[in-house]
């Protein structure tokens, strides 16, 4: 199996004054054995960590990034796993799997939620498979991340006894014993907050509505949950998703003033269609140089929709795509002007002899704040190009490209907005 072991965290020139959580005497046995020699590296004022190059790149050719303070490197793609055990079987989703790690790919990202969309008789169903595959693989080769859902007056079937979910410590450890349980290990190497447990605006949502505001568990009682756990060694790092600015900035306080775990990742949207609400604000928040928060881009390809198979809506690959199978998922690449944009976009592919997959993974792959692009497939094929994506296109994308994807920016901001 090809992959990338972690390498022990190091002093660097960016580091902030936040505690060191480092694994447990149980599982540091486990990892030491693993540890790379040469670290990677910051300097100040630079955006990136310093790629860290698989001895195997000749093969691969991916690279390997710090993900924000913690000891992770991780692939520049993470393998999103949501599909399986809806659109995918069993063996399917092994075989994904097997080609994700045999061609560089060293992480994987899962939900007690999944698999999508969220149902009670399929739930867990992405967890199980994963472990079955799981049971050949080097675990200490695997970066196993996960979410715990936020709030959630729909989804009480993942609790024993619970008519709302909430991000409380008895949510937290219920929701973290039973991924465990399910995906046969012992420990998650990055445990994600999947929403908040405050109102935000999500998933297409165009603004703010105050009206909407709820009381919320603090942000210290999270912290003190994850910590508990991390102590037990069940959780090495904790992280947050579809998170904004401001809950940011307060798990990053409460966890400095209390001596609490610091959030390391957030996974939001990001891509071509989906760029304003990280690159206005939440991007100065996660600088190295700030609170160096990596970002685990999810839907860099927008849905499927760029891939271009939307735009002919009567081919094979449109009529399987999910957009399509589960009517009224992801609508906000289905009603707005995100087709429209696609189409522009496509046009600027085709004029630099790139595919809509190049040009659109060729572009999340080269932003200066991303740690990894999570990347789902339903088949292996799929999953091929998008590899072959990242590999094969000019890195980084010409001027000129980025000059004509910049032009179109400009005509098309956040198209995907409802």
């Amino acid at each position: 199996m090809v992959s990338i072991a972690t390498i022990p965290a190091f002093p660097c020139n960016n580091t902030r004054s936040f505690p060191r959580h480092f694994l447990t005497r149980r599982s540091f046995s486990r990892h030491i054995l693993t540890r790379r020699s040469t670290p990677p590296s910051f300097s100040a004022g630079t955006w990136r960590s310093t790629a860290i190059t698989s001895k195997l790149k000749e093969k691969t050719a991916l690279e390997y990034r710090k993900l924000g303070d913690s000891d992770l490197n991780i692939s520049e793609i993470t393998l999103g796993t949501m599909t399986f055990g809806e659109q995918n079987t069993e063996k399917e989703a092994h075989e994904i799997l097997s080609y994700a790690f045999e061609h560089g790919i060293n992480a994987l990202d899962t939900a007690e939620a999944y698999p999508i969309p969220m149902k009670k008789e399929t739930q867990g169903k992405t967890d199980l498979y994963i472990a079955s595959w799981l049971k050949s693989q080097p675990r200490d080769k695997v970066i196993l991340a996960t979410k715990v859902c936020g709030y959630s007056e729909r989804s009480s079937y993942l609790r024993d006894n619970a008519k709302v979910l909430r991000v409380d410590a008895a949510n937290i450890r219920e929701s973290v014993e039973k991924s465990l349980k399910r995906l046969n290990t012992d420990y998650i190497d990055l445990l994600q907050i999947h929403w908040p447990d405050r109102y935000v605006a999500l998933f297409g949502e165009f603004s703010y509505d105050p009206s909407k505001w709820r009381p919320s568990i603090p942000f210290v009682e999270q912290l003190k949950a994850f910590q508990e756990l991390i102590d037990e060694g069940k959780v090495r790092y904790i992280g947050v998703s579809n998170e904004t600015s401001y809950g940011v900035m307060e798990f990053v306080h409460a966890a400095k003033v209390e001596g609490l775990p610091k959030i390391v990742s957030i996974q939001n949207s990001y891509s071509l269609l989906v760029r304003c609400r990280f690159e206005i604000d939440l991007v100065e928040v996660c600088h190295p140089n700030n609170y160096n928060i990596g970002l685990l881009a999810y839907s860099p390809l927008g849905g499927g929709s760029l891939s271009g198979k939307y735009l002919d809506i009567n081919s094979e690959a449109a009529k399987r795509g999910r957009l399509n199978l589960f009517p009224g998922y992801m609508e906000r690449y289905n009603r707005s002007i995100a087709k429209e944009a696609t189409i522009e976009y496509t046009k600027v592919a085709k004029k630099h002899g790139l595919t809509l997959v190049q040009l659109a993974l060729g572009f999340a792959r080269d932003r200066p704040f991303m740690a990894s692009s999570i990347v789902g497939a339903t088949s292996v094929d799929q999953l091929k190009e998008d590899i072959d994506a990242f590999v094969t296109t000019e890195r980084p994308l010409p001027a000129e490209v980025m000059a004509d994807i910049e032009s179109t920016f400009k005509r098309y901001k956040d198209p995907a907005i409802l």
